[in-house]
């Protein structure tokens, strides 16, 4: 099985380092197509049982216009979630009906059993494996009780029949059409958030080689935005992973997820890590460089070393030259570091900077190794 650095590989070569708002745009981008598809998708759904409703049998051709909102309510981004949320959401309409009628043996509509019915059905609303149907639980209870009139029964098996249609209309247009299989928005994810953490790297190292203050200091305003980043990614690789259950497609389309989650797990932890690392460098620099200061000595290896983490994140392969450069950089500045360390001479920042980028090279080598 190829491993996850060359899987993040394109014909050979490596992507270079987009900035974070431009990956972070492409990725929305993306996500815009998807839901672009899913309305064109619902909009053959709804029309298609429309078209049906008239023509099921017996009392429930006498609601129509139940079958659409069947239709609508079980569009969902994955096979799978269209499944569940149909499910979810007839469970929840019956037990709604069921409701009502119990409560229609003891009267009709009135202000004490319209009351009765909706706070009940609210209650009941709060059991969360209704998933979906909890929405729809009260609605249908009320509906039945205000507008199921003199047959309440006909009424309600109605209201469920055509939503019944309109779910398998929906479900089945979802599963045939195109079915969503997600994979790509998995795969240019984690390629982003990689890129996206060595350019932070690589412009603090370049930050560091600068006179201080430093003139660039975009790379000190994008704490925030790696860690909500890397939550987009995580949230894509799980779309990706739903996408498969149920698909048709997914047997042409083969990707190992199980090691896309391991690489985002990666990921994450390095987010982790640059995230501090920004904010240590950022508070050294601008707020406090007098009581957090960096050895003059030790700032040309920094920043080559911090660089050559970049280059290692970019490359995420263990068995690369940039990453034994980078393994080798962080090795000699804490070596000198350590042996030059005094009272007078502090190295504090240096030294957490160095153990972070250690913690980096930690990361990447231990995914690597993973099966």
């Amino acid at each position: 099985m190829p491993t996850t650095g060359n899987l993040f590989r394109r014909t050979g070569k490596l992507l270079q380092a987009p900035g974070l708002a431009s990956v972070r745009g492409q990725f929305k981008d993306m996500l815009r197509y998807t839901r672009l598809q899913l309305a064109v998708k619902a909009a053959l759904a709804v029309g298609i049982a429309w078209t049906l409703a008239p023509l099921v049998p017996g009392v429930a051709a006498q609601y129509p216009y139940y079958a659409p909102l069947g239709a609508l309510i079980s569009m969902y981004p994955t096979v799978s979630g269209s499944a569940k949320v149909g499910i979810q959401t007839l469970i929840g309409l019956v037990t709604g009906m069921a409701l009502a009628l119990l409560v229609l043996l003891f009267g009709g509509p009135s202000v004490w059993t319209i009351a009765l019915v909706v706070g009940v059905g609210v209650l009941l609303a709060g059991i969360s494996r209704l998933g979906a149907g909890r929405e729809y639980l009260p609605m249908a209870a009320l509906f039945v009780l205000v507008m199921g009139g003199d047959d309440p029964d006909g009424y309600s098996i109605g209201y469920a029949v055509q939503m019944l249609v309109g779910v398998g209309v929906g479900l089945g247009v979802n599963a045939t059409i195109f079915p969503p299989l997600h994979l790509t928005g998995a795969v240019d994810g984690l390629a982003s958030l990689r890129l996206s953490l060595a350019r932070q790297l690589k412009e603090m190292g370049t930050a560091i080689s600068e006179t201080w203050p430093p003139e660039h200091e975009d790379w000190s305003k994008r704490r925030t935005e790696l860690m909500a980043f890397s939550r987009e990614v995580r949230e894509s690789v799980q779309l990706a992973d739903t996408s498969r259950r149920g698909n048709l497609r997914r047997h042409r389309h083969q990707r190992d997820l199980d090691a896309d989650y391991r690489a985002l797990r990666a990921m994450e932890r390095v987010t982790l890590y640059v995230e501090d690392m920004t904010e240590v460098l950022a508070t050294a620099i601008w707020t406090y460089p007098e009581d957090m200061p960096v050895p003059d000595e030790f700032t040309e290896q920094l920043s080559e070393a911090m660089t050559a983490t970049g280059e290692a994140v970019e490359a995420w392969d263990a068995d690369t030259e940039e990453y034994t450069q980078a393994r080798d950089a962080v090795r000699r500045l804490q070596i000198d570091m350590n042996s030059s360390a005094s009272p007078d001479s502090p190295v504090d920042v240096t030294a957490s900077l160095a153990m972070s980028m250690r913690r980096i090279l930690r990361t990447v080598r231990t995914e690597e190794d993973q099966p």
